[in-house]
């Protein structure tokens, strides 16, 4: 209020002249100046003449102290301009790289984007053009990076410039509409970039690769092997260290085979997991690490990874890295068995989605979570919203990972046939960095061996043996074990699923192990072993049941009633399910803490949205207070 006041003064304007204001309700003036609405506040500012605006803005920068609050003064100053100034732009440069040092990545777009407007030097207006833009993709706004950008390469930029405005292209084209759209651009700014700065081209091929994993099969241009050969063919970065492994690592995956690179792709997540990462590295390598966490079956690191990206993402405001973190996150929930938390986070994508204008990943995040739930109709629209985008359409990791979502859900609710038929187009293009087509060969042992294909279960098992022993972790082995059972007979069958038990029990991949016991108790059932049956299938039910597997728990609770065991509903399960995904989000994140501000902020909704959701939460969970939230829905909000 002080500094309203002395910029008053400045332009002989009276305190009495906000009295009509204050009588009619529109402001308050305190220790602060407070409008109704942001909207009063818009029209307010929006009615005035440009030349008052400028006056208005230089009388606040005069008043403003420029040695405790630089940032304001310059945003003040820049307001009051007519036209170009590089004192004022250069002052906006030095804001921009203080908000970035906050992580405060939306100011930084702001400042560098009004520095680039007033710049008058065509090349330096070039130069902090791109900057921009790049603060902008990584703040979410894709359409205004772009245009920025088309801005900056109107201006002569030097060839590095030119080479970074390719990768910052790509990398927008990536987070807004498709991988595969992306990977011809991603791969021409890696090239260009390998004579001018090898370290920067190693990271973008590092992209490069991420989007031909995320793509899959495409029917035309490069494929995973071309990128990887491409990075194994780049001159060496800097001195190397664990991000250069972890490349290498995944290129030699891709080239020569699984039991080649894995080893690299191990001792590189045990150094991020361990080691400290900074926010510029963690950004850009953690969700390159965590994909390949989760490929090379490393549970543990991609657990710690996810949850590290999500907390970086969220506290930078890096919109562009948020929602692939989200995806990543609700993978691993997932199959940790914390469904519901999974889907408070898919909430939370859909959230971004809606206000950056870019919706695929939350789609792909959404088709990872219905399936468990085995819900048809849910799976189904899942399915076709990724379907019949037409930019998607021909990325084959949309095959893949659309029929594995299917296979899961049928395998869930024992319509084998179908499961079958889903697993094995899901097995079609059998690139193994990619996780769908690992998963649905899972799926496929499953649904072979119940469909009467023993056969073509034993192969599948084999090949994922073949992996899992490449990796050697107890989640892999866990797996492989519990595959080959399905696949085995007698004494050899029995002696593998204790052994799947006894390895997936050490890990936190809780679904693998509640599913292994139901197969287990199946196959005890139909050796007319009852009583061993119902400790298996006792213990799968109360598993799936309460992570919310509803299929998968409905299989277990058939199988109990053919052992002869009465089963009781379970009435915990009723009451939360009947939260939407928004409305389960809202009641984890207050059973966290957070205030309707803080909650409405991070989810893109206003505080009276959040409020009345909250309503609705309190009335389907028979509850009147915030402090009861954690007690009915649980404390897995905490791992999400």
């Amino acid at each position: 209020m002080t500094l309203l006041t002395r910029a008053a003064e400045s332009l002989g304007i009276d305190a009495s002249a906000a009295s009509p204001a204050e009588a009619a309700g529109l402001i308050t003036i305190g220790t602060r100046v407070r409008f109704r609405h942001p909207l009063v506040r818009s029209a307010a500012y929006r009615v005035a003449a440009p030349q008052d605006r400028q006056h208005v803005h230089r009388a606040l920068a005069d008043a403003t102290d420029p040695q405790t609050d630089p940032d304001r003064r310059a945003w003040h100053l820049a307001n009051s301009m007519t036209g170009p100034d590089e004192t004022v732009a250069a002052e906006l440069e030095r804001s921009a790289d203080r908000a970035q040092a906050r992580g405060g990545v939306a100011a930084a777009a702001a400042f560098l984007e009004r520095a680039a407007e007033l710049t008058p030097d065509s090349a330096r207006r070039g130069a902090r053009a791109l900057a921009a833009a790049r603060a902008k993709y990584q703040a979410g706004g894709y359409d205004a990076a772009l245009e920025l950008l088309d801005a900056a390469e109107l201006s002569p930029l030097d060839e590095r410039e030119r080479a970074q405005a390719d990768l910052l292209r790509g990398q927008i084209v990536c987070a807004s509409t498709s991988a595969g759209a992306a990977l011809p651009l991603l791969l021409k700014a890696g090239k260009r970039l390998e004579p001018l700065d090898t370290g920067l081209a190693r990271e973008t091929y590092r992209d490069a690769l991420n989007a031909a994993m995320t793509a899959g099969h495409l029917p035309s241009g490069a494929q995973v092997v071309d990128v990887a050969k491409a990075v194994l063919a780049a001159p060496p970065g800097p001195p190397p260290g664990r991000n250069d492994l972890l490349l290498d690592g995944a290129a030699v995956v891709a080239t020569e085979g699984f039991p080649a690179g894995v080893p690299m792709i191990l001792r590189a997540l045990e150094d991020f997991r361990d080691g400290g990462v900074s926010r510029d590295e963690g950004l850009g390598w953690l969700p390159f690490a965590c994909r390949l966490a989760h490929n090379v079956w490393d549970f543990d690191s991609w657990s710690v990874l996810s949850a590290r990206l999500v907390d970086l993402a969220r506290e930078t405001g890096t919109l562009s890295v948020l929602p692939l973190a989200l995806h990543m996150r609700v993978s691993n929930r997932a199959l940790a068995g914390e469904l519901a938390a999974a889907d408070a986070l898919v909430a939370e994508a859909e959230a971004i989605g809606e206000a950056t204008g870019s919706r695929f990943l939350a789609q792909y995040a959404a088709l990872v979570l219905e399936p468990w739930k085995g819900r048809e109709a849910a799976t189904r629209q899942a399915i076709e919203a990724l379907t019949q985008d037409t930019v998607l359409q021909r990325e084959g990791m949309v095959v893949a990972a659309t029929q594995w979502a299917s296979a899961v859900l049928y395998n869930g609710l024992a319509r084998y046939e179908e499961a079958y038929v889903a697993a094995e187009r899901g097995c079609e293009h059998p690139q193994e960095l990619g996780g769908p087509f690992i998963r649905s060969l899972i799926e496929l042992v499953e649904a072979a061996a119940r469909s009467g294909r023993a056969a073509r279960a034993a192969e599948a098992a084999v090949r994922i043996d073949e992996l899992a022993q490449a990796s050697g972790t107890d989640w892999a082995l866990g797996t492989s074990a519990s595959a080959r059972a399905q696949a085995s007979t007698g004494p050899a069958a029995e002696a593998l699923y204790r052994e799947a038990i006894e390895r997936l029990g050490s890990t936190e991949v809780r679904v693998t192990l509640a599913r292994t016991r139901l197969l287990y108790g199946e196959w005890l059932r139909r050796e007319n072993r009852r009583v061993d049956a119902r400790e298996q299938l006792g213990v799968a039910y109360e598993m799936l049941g309460q992570m919310g597997a509803e299929a998968f728990a409905d299989r277990a609770r058939r199988e109990l009633q053919a052992t002869g065991e009465t089963v009781r509903k379970r009435a915990a399960e009723v009451r939360s399910s009947a939260l939407t995904a928004q409305e389960t989000q809202i009641a984890r994140l207050a059973g966290d803490g957070l205030t309707n501000p803080e909650i409405g902020a991070q989810l893109f909704i206003s505080p009276h949205t959040v409020e009345w959701h909250l309503r609705k939460v309190f009335a389907k969970l028979g509850i009147s207070s915030r402090k009861q939230i954690r007690t009915v829905l649980g404390g897995a909000a905490a791992t999400a």
